[in-house]
């Protein structure tokens, strides 16, 4: 599995705030945000709240993904 890359910490802030708000429907709500910024040819937030949407899967996953140091 490839892991999102978290491009800067405003990244992790908005799907953390996503979590907080719609809880276990959080990445049904980036996906939602990401097409509304694709229909609206705005490219720069549709990638962006696309990666949160992969984020957010990481963050609701219980085990350890990746590497471990």
């Amino acid at each position: 599995m490839h892991l999102p890359i978290l491009v800067d910490r405003r990244s992790y802030d908005d799907a953390a705030a996503l979590l907080e708000r719609f809880g276990e429907h959080a990445g049904v709500e980036a996906a939602l945000r990401a097409d509304r910024s694709r229909e609206r040819g705005n490219h720069i937030h549709f990638c962006h709240w696309r990666q949160i949407e992969r984020m957010l899967v990481v963050l609701c996953v219980d085990q350890v993904m990746g590497t471990i140091h």
